[in-house]
This record gives C-alpha cells, sequence and structure tokens, in this order.
C-alpha cells in the first residue's frame, strides 16, 4: 500500500522525549504519590516495580512493535496497524476502540489540565489565600463545581476554571495543528527539561526541611523512611504487601502511569523508521517515566505532607481521590512551607506542563485514524478532533456534581476498555504474529537483544497476569459502576456519549476499509499488469 504519512521523528531524542512526555503526566505527579501514601509507601513499591517488570515492559514492546511494522507500510492510524498485523479485516474494528479511548480521555483530562493551569496562576498572582485544610477543600469544590451541575456556567465562559480549561484546548490543539516535529516534538523537547528542572527544585526544597514543626517522628527522613525503608514501617509494611488490594493497585498505576493500551504509544511508533532502535528508545521511556513517579513525585510530595501533616493524615479516608493530595492536601503544605508560594506556583505549573506533554500525546490517534482513513489533510482533522474534544470537555465541566461525568468515563475507559485492549495486544504479539516474529522485528535497528525470559513472559505470564488483575479489579469495583446506571441520569449521559463516539469511529472504520481494500486490489491489478 502507498505510503499516506511521510512525517518522520527528526532523532531518537526526540521520540524518547515524545512518548517520555505521553507517559509522564497526572497520573505520576497526583496518582502515583497518592496511591503509595495509601498502600503502605514501601509496601506499595514491591508489587509496583514486580508488574512494571512482567507487564509494563512486555506491553511497552508489544505497543512499539506493533506500531513501526505497521508504520513503515504505511498504516498509522490503529484500525490499520490492527488490520496490517494480523491480516484480519474485523480486527479494523478492534483497532477503532484504540482511537476512541484515548480521545474520550482527552474531553476530561483537558478538563483537569485546566485545573493545574488554575492553580498554578492563583499562586503565581497572590490569589491563593491561606488558610486550613477545610479552606482548601472548599476550594477545590468550589473551583471545580462539586456542589451542582451547571454552576461553572452560572456567569458564561467567564468562570477562571472555564477560561483555564479552554486555553488548555486551544493551546493543545494548536501543538497538534503543527505536527509531529513542529508540534509535538517540538513542545517535549523543551516541555520535558522544564519539568524536570522543576520537580528537582521542588525535591531539593523538600529534603532540606528538616523538621520545621519540632514533631518526633515528623521529619523529611520520617517521609523518606516511610517510603524506602520497609524496617522502618513495621506491621504497615506486612498488611499492606499481603493486601491484595495493593497488587491490584500497583499493578494499574503501571498501566495507568506508561499509558498502556490508549493508543498513543502505538500511534507515536508508527513514526519511527525502520532501522530505529526501538528497545533502547522504549526502554528509556518506561525508565524514565518510572524514576519520575518513584523517585521524583513521591520525595516531592510524600514526604512534604509527613513533615506538616503527619503520618496519620496518609490514610485512604484522607486520599478518598487521586487529586485530593494535589489540590487539597499539598496547599496546606505549601501554606506552611517557607515561600510556599513560590514553590506552590512551581508545583501545579510543573503538574501544567506535564499534563500537556500527555494529552497532546492521546489527541494524535484520532487526528492520524481521520487523516489515514478520510484523505483529508491535518488542518481539517484537527479540526474535526477539536470539535469532538471540545463537545467532551463542556460535557464534563457542565455535569461537575460529585464528579460523576468524568469519573464515569475514567471507569469505562482508563480501567475496563483499557485492560481489554492491552490483553488483545499482547495476545496478538505473542500468539497472533507469533514471538519470535515479534522479538526479530523490535530487535531491529537495535544494538540490544530481548532477553530469552520475555519470550515466555511475553506469550504466557502477561497474557495470564492482565486476566488475574483484571477479573479481581472488575469483581471489587464493578457492582458499584453497574448500580449508578440505574440510578443516575449525568452516568447514563456519559455512556451515550462513549458510545456516541464508537460508533462515529466504526462508521469512519468501514469506509477506510472499503478504501484500503480498493487500493490494494488496484496495487495488486497493477502488479500483475507489470508481471
Amino acid at each position: 500500500m502507498k505510503k499516506l504519512h511521510q512525517e518522520n521523528w527528526t532523532s531518537q531524542l526526540g521520540v524518547i522525549l515524545a512518548v517520555a512526555g505521553s507517559a509522564i503526566g497526572l497520573g505520576n505527579f497526583l496518582r502515583f504519590p497518592g496511591q503509595a501514601a495509601i498502600y503502605g509507601g514501601c509496601a506499595f513499591l514491591i508489587p509496583y516495580f514486580i508488574a512494571f517488570f512482567l507487564l509494563g515492559i512486555p506491553m511497552v514492546w508489544a505497543e512499539w512493535m506493533l506500531g513501526r511494522y505497521s508504520g513503515i507500510r504505511g498504516y498509522h492510524s490503529m484500525p490499520g496497524v490492527y488490520r496490517c498485523v494480523t491480516g484480519k479485516r474485523r480486527m479494523a474494528y478492534i483497532g477503532s476502540l484504540c482511537v476512541t479511548l484515548p480521545t474520550i480521555i482527552a474531553t476530561f483530562y483537558i478538563f483537569v489540565e485546566g485545573w493545574c493551569l488554575m492553580y498554578a496562576l492563583r499562586y503565581l498572582f497572590g490569589w491563593m489565600e491561606q488558610g486550613s485544610d477545610v479552606h482548601f477543600t472548599k476550594l477545590f469544590i468550589e473551583s471545580v463545581g462539586l456542589e451542582g451541575n451547571g454552576v461553572l456556567f452560572q456567569h458564561g465562559l467567564l468562570n477562571f476554571n472555564l477560561l483555564c480549561m479552554l486555553f488548555c484546548l486551544l493551546f493543545n490543539y494548536f501543538l497538534i495543528y503543527r505536527g509531529i516535529v513542529k508540534g509535538i516534538e517540538w513542545f517535549c523537547m523543551w516541555a520535558l527539561p522544564a519539568l524536570l528542572v522543576c520537580s528537582l527544585i521542588i525535591v531539593i526544597r523538600v529534603l532540606t526541611l528538616g523538621n520545621p514543626t519540632g514533631i518526633e517522628g515528623q521529619s523529611v527522613m520520617d517521609g523518606i523512611n516511610y517510603l524506602w525503608n520497609p524496617v522502618q514501617s513495621g506491621s504497615i509494611f506486612w498488611e499492606s504487601l499481603l493486601n491484595p488490594e495493593t497488587w491490584l493497585a500497583a499493578a494499574g498505576q503501571v498501566f495507568f502511569s506508561l499509558s498502556l493500551g490508549f493508543g498513543a504509544v502505538c500511534t507515536y511508533a508508527t513514526y519511527t523508521r525502520r532501522d530505529d532502535d526501538i528497545i533502547f528508545s522504549s526502554l528509556s521511556a518506561a525508565a524514565g517515566n518510572v524514576v519520575c513517579e518513584t523517585v521524583i513525585a513521591a520525595v516531592m510530595v510524600i514526604p512534604a505532607a509527613y513533615v506538616f501533616l503527619g503520618a496519620a493524615f496518609l490514610t485512604p479516608e484522607n486520599l478518598s481521590s487521586s487529586f485530593t493530595i494535589g489540590f487539597q492536601v499539598l496547599p496546606e503544605v505549601f501554606n506552611q512551607m517557607p515561600m510556599g508560594r513560590i514553590f506552590g506556583f512551581m508545583f501545579f505549573f510543573l503538574l501544567f506542563l506535564a499534563a500537556v506533554t500527555s494529552s497532546i500525546s492521546i489527541l494524535q490517534p484520532e487526528i492520524a485514524f481521520l487523516e489515514e482513513s478520510l484523505q483529508i489533510g491535518r488542518k481539517s482533522s484537527v479540526t474535526i478532533t477539536g470539535l469532538i474534544t471540545a463537545l467532551g470537555a463542556f460535557f464534563t465541566a457542565y455535569f461537575t456534581k460529585n464528579m460523576a461525568a468524568l469519573d464515569t468515563m475514567d471507569f469505562w475507559v482508563c480501567n475496563v476498555f483499557v485492560f481489554i485492549i492491552a490483553g488483545i495486544q499482547i495476545i496478538i504479539v505473542g500468539w497472533g504474529f507469533g514471538i519470535d516474529a515479534g522479538i526479530a522485528e523490535l530487535e531491529q535497528g537495535s544494538k540490544y537483544r530481548i532477553p530469552s525470559i520475555f519470550r515466555f513472559i511475553i506469550k504466557y505470564v502477561s497474557p495470564v497476569y492482565l486476566l488475574v488483575v483484571f477479573v479481581a479489579w472488575l469483581y471489587q469495583k464493578s457492582p458499584e459502576q453497574i448500580s449508578k446506571i440505574s440510578q443516575n441520569t449525568v452516568v447514563q449521559l456519559s455512556l451515550g456519549f462513549i458510545v456516541f463516539i464508537t460508533i462515529f469511529n466504526f462508521l469512519i472504520t468501514l469506509q477506510a476499509l472499503t478504501r484500503w481494500e480498493k487500493q490494494e486490489s488496484l496495487d495488486s491489478n497493477t502488479a500483475n499488469g507489470e508481471l
């Protein structure tokens, strides 16, 4: 088939930073510290690293292999990738789900991205008033509209949160419109280093806090021991380690933070060249993500919270949401920290940068899909994707009561369907495409070789690991979510929006299949005529 896209990454560093930027986001700086605090600090890290080795690395390699193999054959959309790799027409429809998932995620991710920008500007201009934990909780509730649907629209678009969200929406599409090289790669080349510098400055400040409260057992070193020293944790370590929920949460964190199953990494990989070292690139991006959340983000957040709020505060009751530690707990920490306004701005600006590097990656699958399927230019594909995402973002911003719309889309897309897609991908690589052929494709152009143990892990261990985690997680979480469907109109509307986007992408896939098959028939006839 004739190649439809000629754009490629200009350097290996560019693709590493772009893929790392896709993974490094709110999941690292908000979700990971919250999960680690809830599940016993050091006890959480052990199942986390096991899941990274048995699930994260194999899935990362699977997505890179599928992406490059299809990209050099002219397919840059997920339906094209699945059809190209398997040779089966129906797999294109499964691939279209990989387009739907990141598009839905983008609709609420950009809304949350607006929160980060809003808090950063509050600190920058001195609009963040001092107060207690009750004050900052009240501020969060009012800022994001938790008290009722439509409250953010009471003054039209003049609401500060909506203006921040609108800016984020336009900024994301400006970068995406500029393309892979001038937009995504350019932004990640300077944003990720800036993000690293900001985070290291905050880490240094946290590590030099000492024990400002004077309370015994509440120093920075105590917080670090809680995170890294199992002896210091005592019985809590073993209680958390023997808790099945800790292992489920750790696997879910690896999945979420590496952007596995979203289609974004696979789409990025389609723009790599035949002899690019994708083993090095994939491992570098994945390792950067792990260091970012286990070393930088965790040390930045947990010891600071430990110092000013105490170990008793780091419990599931106080950290019920991934957003709690970032938007409700840390403002109180900055309130008590010397030069807290400066470090508060740096932290939330860091979150904003991390969020943008992730959101531009999850927008690319839909854009590539529209370009390839409808044979339209980037301007048109960006416009269509922008309209869809804007509709979803304002839908999420309107139905904010108890975060019903956001939580519903997050549950079904980021948890249920992502696990299903990831399972399909690892089975395709291990059983459909063939483990030997898959490893050979990965090693093409690389000076490294995949350890033999990973042949067994990819083919047997990873699928079983995914199945066990997914079934256990559904058993634990799905009854509550399913009961909400019959009781909550907003939940029903949110699911309806997901179904609408899914059908939209299915119809475009059908049109793409018709065109691809016609083109391939013409190419075959031409080749036969030449013979």
